[in-house]
């Protein structure tokens, strides 16, 4: 069983070497990251990090301030574009490439069907997003294939809402959100009748916090009906046919997992339709699904998803525990919370909408994360995310143009993240401790599918009978057939002398021998013997902000 260790790259981002960082530069001025620099060499190096899916971001066409009218690509107007460059979440042609992201920009989609090539020769499987509750306001495919019907072309614009829409609309009221329309132009963006706002607003009128950028797309959910929110499925709404067809065009492509973003905004009718005629055809195809209510969970996944974000849960705690706003036994009770769709559950420490780890909004230095790291990876089978620059520490402290210095690495303007490209293309200037910790991240991150005691075997909390440590630390054990490890997660800035106590019940549950023991710590080598016995304590120095992850020799504790 291999254990998903998932990459996430944002490809305007990754290979970009201009180091120009003028806050709020074009794209001749920044410069922009290609597919091309994703070249054999740094396939090879993310694979070796530990990866087995690389999700690369920001892959589909979207709204961008970037003139590509030569090419036959409409303008979009900047009033209506998040930053310079814009953001992927902003689609303008579900069936194109964002041209930002090639050499050739004619033969862009050729471009990504060759990285899809190189990704699979590298052993790693190709994520990539759907988006699929909001468009760009000027959304308009000019890459369609023969027969397709663009969005909104057909929709009767004099009704709120109607299963034969493509979108919501405040008939008889002009777009005026609170921004100002003209942005430098001579005419302003103009919008009549305004459709809805992809964050649920349906008012003309959203206001700066809103995603006034996008337009929510409608899937038979009246959410403005008389007698509050109704729902109209038969029969089967225009948007879910195109929505599919969508997912189907980019399945043929060859990728292996789509990353849905805000699934929970689209009903689980839906996804239940889409996901079952796009798996008939595509078996292997995974769904992702980016959903924050825990309340939700099993109805994503009874709706056909393989993995959800554990945002508002496990994220939430680890990084309460990083900052020390919390005890480490929080994360008992978090994996306890799904513990019947554990393998379900996708675990993460950064991506795109959170803060660094290093940044000052967060833990303030990228040690801190390897304790979580240590937890995060080894404690389940299910899948595992980390976010490009991670592995280097990125602190994320650049105020990029439209997104300021929030801790965030943006995705709205063109930029360069000098960790990434120092640590994939001039290596040589990397820091002492960028290297070390990359090397952790290595070390941990192949831990995942070198042991079958992770991939495959039991998980058992000794947080409940560790009290005297647990405020602290993380004990955790994984246990298979030929394989036992004993992992303490060490979340303080000073080295713990931790007695830590297995409880008589472990033994029986895991077919534990006691005894005295030799093992090896995988992440410092060092060689222990280790005396083993029900309910009494046995001291392991574990390293601040770090971890002891202990194997023991052979199947010598397997009665």
């Amino acid at each position: 069983m291999e254990k998903v260790i998932l990459y996430q790259l944002f490809t305007r981002l990754f290979g970009n070497q201009n180091t120009t960082c003028q806050p709020h530069g074009t794209l001749s001025e920044n410069g922009c990251g290609k597919m091309e620099d994703i070249d054999v060499k740094t396939l090879k190096r993310i694979r070796q990090l530990g990866a087995t899916h690389i999700w690369f971001t920001g892959i589909i066409r979207h709204a961008t301030q970037t003139d590509y009218t030569a090419y036959g690509i409409p303008r979009q107007h900047p009033a209506v574009v998040k930053g310079k460059a814009g953001s992927p979440y902003a689609i303008a042609d579900y069936y194109d490439v964002d041209p930002d992201l090639a050499v050739n920009i004619d033969d862009r989609m050729n471009e990504f069907e060759r990285l899809v090539d190189r990704t699979h020769r590298q052993g790693m499987k190709v994520v990539i997003d759907f988006v699929p509750n909001h468009v760009a306001r000027q959304y308009c495919s000019v890459a369609k294939p023969d027969g397709v019907i663009d969005l909104g072309v057909g929709d009767v614009k004099g009704m709120h809402f109607s299963t034969r829409n493509n979108f919501y609309y405040c008939w008889g009221q002009p777009f005026q959100p609170s921004i100002d329309l003209y942005a430098g132009e001579k005419q302003p963006y103009m919008e009549s009748p305004a459709r809805a706002t992809g964050n649920d607003c349906f008012s003309a009128c959203p206001n700066v916090n809103d995603w006034y950028e996008t337009v929510k797309l409608n899937y038979g959910v009246d959410y403005c009906d008389a007698g509050g929110r109704s729902e109209h499925f038969d029969p089967i709404p225009d948007t879910w046919n195109k929505m599919t067809e969508i997912l189907l065009f980019w399945a043929a492509k060859g990728i292996d997992a789509f990353r849905c973003d805000m699934a929970e905004m689209v009903p689980t009718a839906f996804w239940s339709w889409a996901i079952d005629k796009v798996k008939y055809q595509y078996p292997h195809i995974k769904f992702i699904g980016e959903v924050y209510d825990p309340n939700q969970y099993r109805n994503y996944i009874a709706a056909g998803f393989d993995w959800l974000y554990d945002k508002v849960g496990m994220y939430d705690c680890v990084k309460a525990v990083m900052c020390r706003h919390c005890d480490a036994a929080q994360i008992t009770r978090q994996w306890q919370a799904t513990d019947d769709i554990l393998e379900h559950m996708l675990y993460f420490l950064e991506n795109h909408d959170e803060q660094r780890i290093a940044s000052p909004q967060f833990a303030g230095d990228a040690r801190k994360g390897i304790p979580a790291l240590v937890t995060n990876v080894l404690m389940g089978r299910n899948p595992f995310m980390l976010y490009a620059g991670q592995e280097f520490g990125e602190p994320a402290l650049d105020a990029e143009g439209f997104s300021g210095a929030d801790g965030r690495t943006t995705i709205f303007d063109y930029w360069t993240v000098d960790s990434l490209r120092r640590g994939y293309f001039d290596r040589r200037k990397l820091t002492a401790d960028e290297k070390a910790l990359e090397k952790t991240y290595i070390k941990v991150l192949n831990m995942a599918n070198a042991h079958e005691a992770v991939t495959d075997g039991l998980f058992y909390d000794l947080a409940y009978v560790n009290g005297s440590i647990n405020q602290q630390v993380f004990p955790f054990i994984r246990k298979s057939d030929n394989e036992t490890l004993l992992v303490l997660a060490n979340f303080s800035d000073t080295d713990i002398e931790a007695p830590v106590v297995l409880p008589r019940h472990a033994f029986d549950y895991l077919q534990l021998a006691e005894g005295v023991f030799p093992a090896v710590d995988l992440l410092s080598g060092k060689k222990h013997v280790f005396a083993l016995h029900a309910d009494t304590p046995c001291a392991l120095t574990v390293p601040a902000n770090g971890a002891v992850v202990l194997q023991f020799i052979l199947n010598s504790l397997q009665k």
